[in-house]
């Protein structure tokens, strides 16, 4: 590692994974000015050839770039199934980490890693994102200061139709690489851990019911990169399909909460909606990522009313999230440059500091916990708690 980070600019990032995730990190690094020096393909992943322009100089191997001493944080934006042990090992080689979710495939994994970054001093992070609109950041101050009363019931949806056809594939359907649970893990998550962070409150019990609606689908030959649709001339094969394709879910909250999440990658005509309605006993929010600088306030006894994302209506923690001026939607990949902002001000600090804005290791694995117990109630058919004791 560099000997003294004084700025962005004096941070030198290598990123694991040049896909679309992967490419998405990449940019909103240099948004932010600093330095990406390497990257390196964690799979073969078609569809970047077209990009190599934008790409920085590729590392022979990942394990050259961990190792590499000039590297001062790196991004791991690989398939999941790595996720854990590439993490692990940037935090051997003294680097900080900033890892995509989900953190790793099993709460084992997870548990290990928190505690391995905790013992470390280093800068760990997990991206869960979607926190970092800025509307978001602002309904969950709202909420924090009492704006809805008690938090009463958290409903809504993640959805998309990526994988509506059975000759759509990516990696993730593939259980070796993506996981036993696909549209709760890669989607799902991220609503997941989007309602604890705004409500305040943790999930303590869950029931689920997962379904795979596309039993059969035709694999290609060659791997299509993610969003790809479907090449009608390419060579595939029949492969059956175990992990879900949607899911409806029933929750329990920490301090009496309830929630009802309904999670899809079939539901045509939905590309990428997060939905998010969080009532109290005195009103409610409500917010979507296609309409992300939009958020709805609900009234009893008054109208309701329609916040446009606007520096000068926001608290500060919503301002402090935002880039643009009001009237130019921030998307998708602000959401990237907003976190990784926050996580770089502990990097160039040399350590994470006391009150965290950004989710951590410790997020991470909380997700796993609670996608696990997804999974236990789906086979079980039962409400199943969230097993905490696990939690490192």
């Amino acid at each position: 590692m560099t000997e003294v980070i004084q700025s962005f600019a004096d941070v030198r990032v290598g990123v694991i994974g040049v896909g679309f995730v992967g490419m998405a990190h990449i940019e909103a690094l240099r948004r932010l000015g600093i330095q990406v020096v390497a990257a390196a393909r964690g799979n073969v992943e078609r569809g970047t050839a077209g990009a190599t322009a934008a790409l920085p100089p590729i590392a022979a191997s990942v394990d050259e770039l961990i190792e590499d001493p000039s590297i001062d944080a790196v991004h791991v934006a690989s398939p999941n199934n790595v996720h854990a042990a590439q993490a692990m090992r940037c935090l051997g080689a003294g680097k900080h980490v900033i890892c995509e979710k989900p953190l790793g495939v099993t709460a084992n994994e997870t548990a290990e890693l928190v505690a391995a970054a905790n013992r470390s001093g280093l800068v760990h992070a997990v991206c869960f994102n979607m926190r970092f609109y800025p509307l978001n950041q602002h309904m969950a101050a709202e909420v924090a200061s009492g704006a809805l009363g008690s938090p009463t019931l958290l409903t809504g949806s993640y959805l998309q139709d990526w994988l509506l056809l059975d000759t759509d594939w990516n990696w993730r359907l593939d259980e070796t690489t993506g996981g036993t649970l696909r549209s709760v893990a890669d989607i799902g998550s991220h609503w997941l851990d989007l309602a604890q962070f705004i409500s305040g409150q943790r999930v303590v019990e869950v029931m689920a019911d997962l379904h795979t609606f596309v039993p059969v689908r035709q694999r290609p030959v060659v791997e299509p990169h993610t969003f790809a649709g479907p090449d009608p001339g390419e060579a595939s094969e029949p492969v059956e399909i175990t992990n879900d394709d949607a899911a409806g879910i029933l929750l329990r909250f920490a301090d009496g909460a309830r929630g009802v999440l309904t999670v899809s990658q079939v539901a045509a005509g939905r590309k990428n909606a997060l939905s998010l309605q969080i009532s109290g006993s005195v009103g409610s929010f409500g917010w979507c990522s296609e309409e992300p600088d939009v958020l709805w306030h609900g009234h009893r006894g008054q109208p309701n009313q329609v916040l446009q994302r606007d520096g000068t209506l926001m608290n500060d923690t919503g301002v402090a999230a935002t880039v643009l001026p009001v009237g130019h939607v921030e998307g998708y990949a602000d959401t990237f440059r907003s976190l990784f902002a926050a996580v770089y001000a502990d990097v160039v600090a040399g350590r994470p500091s006391d009150r965290r804005s950004y989710p951590t290791f410790a997020d991470g694995h909380d997700a796993m916990l609670v996608t696990e117990a997804i999974a236990r109630s789906a086979a079980s058919g039962r409400w199943e708690t969230v097993e905490r004791g696990m939690q490192a």
